[in-house]
């Protein structure tokens, strides 16, 4: 009778556990935008989630909600393993073919922007968990229509800057020189950041002008988020500030590009199963022991 009970309180146990991992859902790791030159959504988050200034942020808001600008440092593929143009299909590069993130995809001309030169240039990109990877930047190619969608092939093949970041960032912020070529009038600055220690990728979309005071006259500045601003947002943030080594959920994508589940659900339920299935089994075997030895 007592090795009964002892097997009865084990499968409880282990139903328990079953039952909390099966239904507690993961946590999406968030880490970073570019602040230099602004990204898009880190823009759009400096005006104010609430109380966007720009025409575009508050259509964004509009069509979103104030979310995805909570979450401005989150645009990421959980499982990418440098598969990016199979996973983004021209038009969605820079939601990262996000649902959520859709209205960055945006064709138009009135993203805030930061003014910028032919030359060397300062990137700067505030991280929220550094990670161990590489950061290739992109620029479009001389002729690039902003009124169109952004394509693959719309960027220019050789980047403008590659820099191989750590699992540590001083003070937050990725720093790294890069060199932009000749253009004149609007530009995207095209940013993606593959982890070698995860399959996670991230992507963002910076809107340039070239061309002096002429082609920035009629151009809303960007501006970075302060860090007072970050903090502030903080707790209305629906991902995680941190999270190393395969932490990340799986987002959901515009469209279906694979056949792989997005939640971990299904996984951890199969997990739950299995350990109910050997529960039963250790159960029915303690009551066979119990059975022969009387």
């Amino acid at each position: 009778m007592q090795s009964t009970r002892r097997t009865a309180a084990g499968v409880a146990a282990l139903s328990a556990a079953a039952a909390f991992v099966a239904l507690t859902p993961g946590t999406a790791g968030a880490h970073g935008a570019v602040f230099n030159p602004v990204s898009r959504v880190a823009a759009c988050y400096a005006e104010g989630p609430e109380t966007p200034k720009s025409q575009v942020c508050k259509d964004l808001v509009a069509d979103s909600g104030t979310q995805p600008l909570y979450d401005w440092n989150e645009v990421n593929i959980a499982n990418a393993a440098g598969q990016h143009q199979a996973l983004i299909p021209d038009g969605k590069l820079c939601s990262a073919n996000r649902e959520k993130y859709r209205a960055l995809d945006w064709a138009r001309t009135d993203w805030p922007a930061t003014a910028v030169a032919a030359g060397s240039f300062d990137f700067k990109v505030r991280v929220t968990a550094a990670h161990s990877g590489t950061m290739t930047v992109y620029i479009t190619k001389q002729g690039f229509d902003p009124t169109q969608p952004l394509k693959w092939s719309d960027l220019d093949a050789t980047p403008v800057a590659v820099y191989n970041t750590t699992r540590t960032a001083t003070d937050g912020y990725y720093n790294f020189t890069g060199n932009l070529p000749a253009r004149a009038g609007r530009h995207i600055v095209y940013k993606v950041w593959q982890r070698n220690d995860s399959p996670e990728a991230f992507y963002s979309c910076s809107d340039v002008t070239f061309g002096g005071t002429a082609a920035q006259a009629s151009t809303a500045k960007a501006q970075a988020p302060t860090e007072a601003k970050i903090a502030a947002g903080a707790d209305l943030s629906t991902v995680s500030h941190a999270g190393h080594g395969g932490d990340e959920q799986a987002p959901a994508l515009s469209a279906e590009t694979t056949a792989t589940p997005t939640s971990p659900l299904p996984m951890a339920l199969a997990g739950a199963g299995a350990l109910a299935t050997f529960a039963a089994g250790s159960l029915l075997l303690g009551r066979r022991r119990n059975s022969s030895a009387s």
